[in-house]
């Protein structure tokens, strides 16, 4: 009574539009929290929603062909696809709630949940289902791939694919220089020693493109290894092929030049080169000089690609021209011409050029000290007997290619101390 008596006593003397004030603000305050509770129920599930929808708009076509692809390749995969819709139709009233709590918990793994909601309701996930669950969105995948990691990883469209000690390293720098080029620093290797890990584990380690970038990587060892062809054909037969060629003889002394510097035991360039020295017989066994041949090795690629989906790279005019070979490789991947001589500077140190980036004044970036080591000193008679060698493979490289590389006229002129990259 003492209690009522009081709360009576106090209304009367507080006004009724404040009392009136004060319990609006309670409701709206128990409103707006009674929704914040909710907010992580409500806005996972439509993110998802959201995000497929507007990937089906801009995939459209992809989707049509998938189908059709499956349907051909199937007969029962038509049965199948309305089935997996009368389940999904049947279950989704009862658990459409169990399925909003269960996005919220498992948020961080979207397509694992939905392949055991597959699994419970009694049939197989589908080839279609699963794109749409590598489709799916969470809030915190696009929280990276708008903050961290722009775009999506893709396989390459344009591989450098050799050859060792032509001048390829030199090649993807200057391409990485162009915007539109995003390519792998390290040789992934993975169609010649790392292919039994699967597309998923070599797309992994491309780096993420936007729309209009390419994707590159190179490894030079793919040009002579036999079943890389194949392979690279299997994954995207419209794919683009670069090959820097550079003089074979000179090639192979850098080659050697390399292994040399990392096993300092191994015997004379000389007595690698020959199997019988009196009677001049080369030995094309040896990596260092087969890997020269060319065109026995162009026409394991012939087989499977067209040459309008291959670019031949001049090694040495790389390195007198780098912006000329440049407008060259840009033109053949169909990019705009951005890296231009401005991008270069000649290190008469190295004896090949440097980027650099126009409108930076700092010293212009090399690459490391493995490029650029003096070639020992071969024998005249070493070199000429090496040219005679390589001659008819490089006249049935020449009209295979359509080039003329004019190796030829280096024969009489090979120096002694010269640089290789």
């Amino acid at each position: 009574m003492a209690f009522w008596s009081s709360t009576t006593a106090f209304t009367s003397k507080v006004p009724r539009k404040i009392l009136f004030m004060f319990t609006l603000s309670l409701s709206v305050t128990y409103l707006f929290y009674s929704l914040m509770s909710c907010y992580n129920s409500l806005q996972f599930p439509l993110q998802e929603n959201y995000a497929y929808q507007g990937r089906v708009a801009t995939e459209e076509t992809t989707f049509v062909t998938l189908r059709e692809k499956l349907y051909s390749a199937s007969p029962g995969f038509a049965e199948l696809e309305r089935t997996t819709a009368a389940v999904s139709a049947a279950r989704q009233h009862d658990e459409a709630e169990q399925r909003t709590v269960g996005w919220v918990r498992t948020q961080a793994s979207p397509t694992k949940t939905a392949a055991a909601a597959a699994a419970s309701a009694g049939y197989h996930t589908t080839a279609l289902e699963r794109e749409h669950q590598d489709f799916s969105t969470t809030d915190s995948d696009l929280r990276v791939n708008c903050t961290m990691d722009y775009g999506e990883k893709k396989l390459p469209q344009a591989i450098i694919i050799g050859v060792k000690k032509g001048g390829t390293r030199a090649l993807l720098e200057a391409l990485r220089v162009h915007p539109d080029v995003r390519a792998v620093g390290n040789e992934p290797h993975f169609f010649d020693r790392n292919y039994e890990k699967g597309l998923d584990w070599y797309r992994d380690l491309m780096p993420s493109t936007l729309e209009g970038q390419i994707t590159m990587e190179k490894t030079p060892s793919y040009f002579v290894t036999n079943h890389a062809p194949k392979r690279i054909h299997t994954m995207a037969r419209d794919i683009k092929l670069i090959i820097v060629v550079r003089n074979p003889v000179t090639r192979a002394i850098s080659d050697y030049t390399q292994t040399l510097s990392k096993k300092p035991e191994i015997p004379t360039f000389e007595v690698l080169a020959f199997k019988n020295r009196t009677l001049g017989l080369i030995d094309a066994s040896w990596s260092a000089l087969r890997i020269g041949i060319y065109a026995l090795h162009l026409e394991s690629w012939m087989q499977y690609f067209p040459l309008s989906q291959m670019h031949f790279v001049s090694g040495e005019r790389l390195i007198v021209d780098p912006a000329g070979e440049m407008a060259k490789v840009q033109d053949f991947l169909g990019l705009k011409r951005i890296v231009t001589d401005k991008h270069f500077y000649f290190n008469k140190t190295k004896g090949f050029p440097c980027l650099k980036k126009p409108e930076d004044s700092s010293t212009p970036r090399c690459l490391g000290k493995s490029k650029g080591r003096t070639h020992p000193k071969i024998e005249p008679d070493v070199i000429r007997r090496l040219h005679k060698f390589y001659k008819p493979f490089n006249m049935m490289f020449y009209q295979m290619t359509g080039q003329n590389f004019e190796w030829e006229l280096e024969e009489d002129r090979e120096p002694r101390g010269s640089r290789g990259q």
